[in-house]
């Protein structure tokens, strides 16, 4: 994830216990907690696009492994494009 100057600031709401384990991490201690949660929601949002490709490809290919016989040794070849 790229800084690109433009930052909106949000307020967010964790209970006391969140906020003291956020606290002590050290990555949060080094860099700051809007960094650290910049960096967790970009992760949330990646994982959740990953699962829904996923779950395209299941509906349209079904539970079977692999593309078939007639793509056989392709299944690696192809990408999706980032957002």
């Amino acid at each position: 994830m790229l800084y690109n100057g433009n930052m909106k600031a949000i307020q967010v709401s964790v209970d006391d216990e969140l906020l003291a384990r956020l606290d002590a991490d050290e990555e949060v201690r080094r860099d700051g907690r809007s960094a650290v949660l910049r960096r967790a929601a970009d992760l949330y949002l990646r994982q959740r696009r990953s699962r829904a490709i996923a779950s395209a490809y299941e509906l349209a290919y079904g539970r079977k492994p692999g593309l078939g016989g007639e793509f056989a040794g392709w299944e690696g070849e192809g990408s999706w494009p980032e957002p």
